[in-house]
This record gives structure tokens, C-alpha cells and sequence, in this order.
């Protein structure tokens, strides 16, 4: 189960209903004539939806059933196929291109693990097709900030009311970085998630790419984020 599988996180991510951080995707699908998208680690499925509105016959993928609850919601999310599960739980297919935003790269947090995402995407894509993803700056420490004292917010969420929300750092043993995030509701349910991410340089995920059959075209600071993160852009040859 993912830690976000409790529909109280899955609403408060869709909170924020501006997501810029996903223009880089719609604007490389559209740069590239994608026709075919793969989103692995969809969330509540705002990419997807977009993707698929413009007529992108988009698979979307996520181990979260709270989250993919949320997307089936979206209006137009019956134009994407959603899969609940892991990338292995898709079907075989044959895909323009493949994201995973939000920094879904992170989650992988073995070789193994990186590795065998990586290959089962690339078997999905068509010849030529691109993978593009966004992942934290090391050297930038941004686990830093992931205290109570830097955090701690208050939200209004829909369904739940007024709900204290913040991050504790529990380790940050390089290269993985473990944080809890905590949910106080008023009536007093308190729900919390565990996480743990990993944070890779650029020439480890440079030369990864490449052992799984990538060749990279681009690598750029996100947009959102100028100096916190990288996106990758990677070609299958």
C-alpha cells in the first residue's frame, strides 16, 4: 500500500489546483506531437486528464487507490485508462512518451528498483520515444526544511475542515531521506504518512539512463523550482 493510499492526503495534494509545475510536460507533449503518454505515478491524475483532453490517449498509473479515486472524479477522466497498481500492472503498450512528475523519480529508492522502472518503461515506449522526469537537487539539502518550524500550515479542506498539516526529517543519510508528514484534524484524528526518497546526482541518474537504454537530451532546472530541481528529458535508442 502507498503511503498516500487515506483520502484525507489524496485531498489535501489536490489542493493545489495551479500545478505549473506540470507545463514542462503539457508543453513537451505538445513540442514532440506526442499522441500517447504513459504518466507512472499519476496522483489525482491532473496531467492525465489535461493530456487527454487534447485528444493524448493517456495509460495513467498509480500504486495510491485514495488518489486514483480522486482522479476517476476529474472531469474527463473517463478518456484515460487508469491503472491501480505498480508500473508492472500495466499493459504492454507502445507510448510516445513517459513522466513521472511530482518527483515520482525519487521513490525508487534501490538500484534495483530504479533499474527495473526505468527498463519497464522503456519497453512501453515507442522507437524514439521520451521519458521526462523532475528530481530534487542534492546539493541543494532541501530535507532542511522539512521540520514542523518550517512547515507547519494550516488548511481548509474540503470534506474535512480545518486541518494542521507538517513535515518532521526523521534521517537524512545520504543519498535516502526519510520524513513524516502529519494531518491533525480538529475532531482530533490525527493521520500521518512515512516517506523515503532518494537523492541522486545528476551523472548517477545520467549514467542509469543510459544502462537502461537512454540516451539524454536535456537536462534543465524545472521551471517552478529554479536550482531545487532537475528535469530530465531521455530518448530511447
Amino acid at each position: 500500500m502507498s503511503e498516500f493510499d487515506h483520502p484525507l492526503i489524496a485531498a489535501i495534494y489536490d489542493l493545489d489546483d495551479d500545478r505549473g509545475d506540470l507545463d514542462v510536460y503539457l508543453e513537451l507533449a505538445r513540442d514532440t506531437g506526442a499522441r500517447s503518454l504513459l504518466d507512472v505515478g499519476c496522483g489525482t491524475g491532473v496531467l492525465a486528464v489535461r493530456l487527454a483532453a487534447g485528444g493524448v490517449a493517456v495509460v495513467a498509473v498509480d500504486p495510491a487507490g485514495a488518489m486514483l479515486d480522486r482522479a476517476r472524479a476529474r472531469p474527463g477522466a473517463d478518456a484515460v485508462t487508469w491503472v491501480h497498481g505498480a508500473l508492472d500492472d500495466a499493459p504492454p503498450m507502445q507510448v510516445d512518451l513517459a513522466t513521472m512528475t511530482a518527483n515520482t523519480a525519487q521513490v525508487f529508492t534501490t538500484d534495483e528498483a530504479w533499474a527495473r522502472v526505468l527498463a519497464g518503461i522503456r519497453t512501453r515506449l515507442a522507437p524514439g520515444g521520451r521519458l521526462a522526469f523532475e528530481t530534487r537537487v542534492p546539493a541543494r539539502r532541501g530535507w532542511e526544511a522539512w521540520t514542523r518550524e518550517h512547515s507547519h500550515v494550516r488548511l481548509e479542506v474540503p470534506g474535512y475542515g480545518e486541518v494542521a498539516s507538517w513535515e518532521d526529517l526523521l534521517s537524512a543519510d545520504l543519498p535516502l531521506v526519510t520524513f513524516r508528514s502529519t494531518n491533525a484534524l480538529a475532531d482530533g484524528e490525527v493521520v500521518t504518512a512515512v516517506s523515503t526518497l532518494r537523492f541522486r546526482e545528476r551523472d548517477e541518474i545520467e549514467a542509469s539512463l543510459a544502462d537502461a537504454g537512454f540516451v539524454v537530451e536535456r537536462v534543465f532546472d524545472a521551471p517552478t523550482a529554479p536550482g531545487q530541481e532537475w528535469v530530465f528529458v531521455a530518448r530511447v535508442f
